[in-house]
This record gives structure tokens, C-alpha cells and sequence, in this order.
């Protein structure tokens, strides 16, 4: 099993408590910090990838913290705690706990929802736009065909813009711009290159998919001004990143996380065939 990063955000009195029992799961590789403030910062910044989050009641205001969370990274899996209750009442959340370790309750929740996604990807991959693609794939020629029938099969899913950028080299980051589809006046002015103040120089870090809109900090350069509204932005390639592709709508809050799912199986595809080139 590749291993799974875990970011807990509880009580201070309880940060030991969840990395001392979390930390022996084999495969969890766990941080805490004791406010969702702290918790949100980590998830903006580029060290650290996080695959599930677990969230302690106790800190309050969760539901604002929940929505934050599911807007700006749409792939993160979200368990809350609440140990103070009788049962749990289902939200925003994946899950939800209330005896967190007693026959290791939240580990179990975790491996749970850790398989629901690899099924959810299972069944997703056999969805016919994906179909289309693995078939247009085989015949694009070169890594650049390959690259630009990327773009071209999430154009077709409906965005306005999509790219693709090359990752050069991740220390110092150099990312480059090699494909693109859209209307021509949003083609003049895309950046040629990415930086790590944008999300595709974060998500090229990180290796973390993310959708962003017009008011976070790392967002596209095209959505900060206004040119478009949301983008979702995925990593091509896990152990060696090859690149990024970006895909953008006009209309803000425009993209839902079983989008995205379609654009990274893509991305997946395309690092496949990258890394046999």
C-alpha cells in the first residue's frame, strides 16, 4: 500500500494522544497541530501533501472550516471527530467518529474511505470520455501529441481553457507551457511559465490536485484577474513528476470534484505513456 499522509487538527491535549495512536497504523505518516488555522495553512503550503484530514469538534466552527476545505482542495478526504456525542449526524464530512480509538475506529474509517476512492477511480476510468481518450492516446505521436490530446480530450469535457505545463525541474522549479486549447484571446496572454505563486507550480510541488477561484491566494494568474472564473489544476505523474494540466471555466465556482476525478484519471493516462517514451 503507498503510503498515506494524515493531517490532525485537535484540542492540544489531545495532540499526542492522536500521534502517538495514528502514527503506529502502518502506512500513516501523521501531523498534528492544535488549530484548523494551523491546519489550513498546511494544506496551502507546498512541503506537505495531505490525503486525509481529521478534525476535532472540539476547535468549533467546523462547518466553515469543512466548506473551506471541500472548495479549495476537492480531493482531500475529511473525518471529523466528536467524542462528546452519542452518535454521529452525517455533513459536509466523509465520516465521523465519536470513539476514535477503541478497536481502532478512525483507522478503520480511514482505510474505509481510502478504498471507496480507489473504486470510485476504478469505476470512473471506465467512463466513456476516458474510454475515448486511452484510445486517441495510443495513436498521438511523440510526447507533445500525447500532451496535446490531453488538452484536447478535457476541452472536450466542457472547459474554456485547458493546458498543459512541463515540469523542467522541480529545484529551482522550472515549469513550461506546452499545450493549449481555448479562445484565442485568452491563448495570447496565458503564462508562458509557471511559478510557485500560482496553483500550477503549488500543485507541481505538492503533487496535490486543487480548484481555485478568483479570491485564494494560489489560484491561475488568468483567474486572479478576472479573465476566467475557477480553475482545477492536477499533477501528471506521482513518483516522477511530468507536469500539470489546468483547466478553466469562465463562470466562477463552475467545477465539482467528480470533475476533477475525470482530469486526473487523464493525467494519469498521459503519465503512463510519458514515462515509456
Amino acid at each position: 500500500m503507498v503510503s498515506v499522509d494524515i493531517l490532525c487538527a485537535v484540542r492540544a491535549d489531545q495532540t499526542q494522544r492522536y500521534a502517538e495512536q495514528l502514527s503506529i497504523i502502518k502506512d500513516f505518516r501523521v501531523r498534528v497541530v492544535s488549530t484548523t488555522a494551523d491546519a489550513l495553512t498546511q494544506l496551502d503550503e507546498a512541503q506537505h501533501n495531505t490525503d486525509v484530514i481529521v478534525l476535532d469538534n472540539g476547535l468549533g466552527y467546523l462547518f466553515e472550516v469543512v466548506s473551506t476545505i471541500r472548495d479549495k482542495f476537492s480531493r482531500i478526504l475529511i473525518v471529523t471527530v466528536d467524542e462528546e456525542a452519542d452518535f454521529a449526524l452525517p455533513g459536509q464530512a466523509d465520516d465521523i467518529s465519536t470513539d476514535p480509538f477503541t478497536n481502532g475506529d478512525l483507522a478503520r474509517r480511514i482505510n474505509r474511505l481510502l478504498a471507496d476512492r480507489r473504486l470510485e477511480t476504478l469505476r470512473a476510468d471506465a467512463m466513456p470520455p476516458v474510454r475515448a481518450f486511452a484510445k486517441k492516446l495510443r495513436s498521438a505521436v511523440g510526447e507533445l501529441g500525447k500532451q496535446e490530446s490531453a488538452v484536447s480530450a478535457i476541452k472536450e469535457l466542457g472547459y474554456d481553457y485547458v493546458a498543459f505545463y512541463r515540469v523542467e525541474k522541480i529545484e529551482p522549479l522550472t515549469i513550461t507551457l506546452k499545450a493549449q486549447e481555448g479562445a484565442i484571446a485568452i491563448l495570447a496572454v496565458a503564462p508562458k511559465a509557471a511559478t510557485t505563486a500560482d496553483i500550477m507550480g503549488w500543485v507541481a510541488t505538492t503533487g496535490q490536485s486543487k480548484i481555485a477561484g478568483m479570491n485564494d491566494e494560489i489560484t491561475h494568474p488568468l483567474v486572479k484577474r478576472g479573465r476566467l472564473g475557477t480553475v482545477a489544476c492536477v499533477p501528471v505523474g506521482t513518483t516522477n513528476r511530468y507536469g500539470v494540466l489546468a483547466a478553466c471555466r469562465e463562470r466562477p465556482d463552475a467545477i465539482t470534484m467528480q470533475e476533477v476525478l475525470l482530469v486526473e484519471l487523464i493525467g494519469a493516462q498521459l503519465a503512463a505513456v510519458i514515462s515509456k517514451e
